[in-house]
């Protein structure tokens, strides 16, 4: 069974929401999904996972991974690794993300990584977002929003896959309004025709996104699921 990394056009498009939603409609499917977040970055939480984001992709695959497995790196910014890592004069080990990684790939039938931010996120001077998906050598679902602005992004997304040499299994659009601009109603199709690539769902706007409950229902409904396990 195929594993994913989830990446996006950029920074607040979902991709955690997305990403633990899927895995926990994978879940209802007896699928043993695992998840993880190499790097994360932003401010502590007191209690449980440090980050937010992987708190929830915990709780949504219901794996016993340890913290340290799901999320080798957290930086405690709210910038990207890069600058996180130069303000907190720290090396980011990338060794230890990979030796992880491949723990968790052998541990479960499937995995979920979610990336941070966009493709070309520096993670350091010379390496990115695009970088880790490389080396991991997982198929991607690129997650965008369907507003004005979501062509040129997910195009220029699109192409940069193209050039590392990564695999693109299709997109996801996020916060989709059929009653929307011109605009964000064609996305779809517009996405679809220029690309070439498989829209695997539009899932709409979801007021409570952080619910898992909430998300997970709009995920099942509007992605199709059955091309994560074909």
């Amino acid at each position: 069974m195929k594993s994913y990394f989830i990446t996006g056009t950029d920074t607040g498009v979902g991709k955690t929401a997305i990403t633990a939603a899927l895995a926990a409609s994978l879940r209802k499917r007896n699928i043993d999904v695992g998840v993880m977040k190499p790097v994360a970055s932003g401010v502590a939480r007191k209690t449980g996972f440090r980050s937010s984001d992987v708190a929830l992709l915990h709780e949504a695959a219901q794996v016993n991974d340890k913290e340290e497995m799901i999320n080798p790196v957290f930086l405690p910014l709210s910038v990207s690794p890069f600058d996180a890592a130069k303000i907190l004069n720290l090396k980011i080990d990338m060794k230890i993300v990979f030796e992880r990684f491949h723990s968790l790939l052998k541990a479960h039938q499937m995995l979920l990584v979610e990336g941070i931010g966009g493709i070309m996120t520096p993670i350091a001077r010379d390496f990115f977002v695009a970088d880790m998906i490389k080396e991991m050598e997982l198929e991607t679902i690129i997650v965008t929003r369907a507003t004005l602005g979501t062509l040129n992004h997910t195009i220029m997304t699109v192409k940069m896959c193209k050039e590392y040499g990564i695999t693109v299994k299709g997109i996801i659009i996020n916060y989709f309004d059929e009653k929307g601009s011109p605009a964000e109603r064609n996305a779809p199709s517009t996405l679809h025709e220029i690309t070439g690539l498989t829209i695997l769902g539009t899932v709409p706007f979801v007021k409570d996104y952080q619910k898992l409950e909430t998300m997970t229902s709009a995920v099942e409904k509007n992605v199709n699921l059955d091309l994560f396990i074909s």
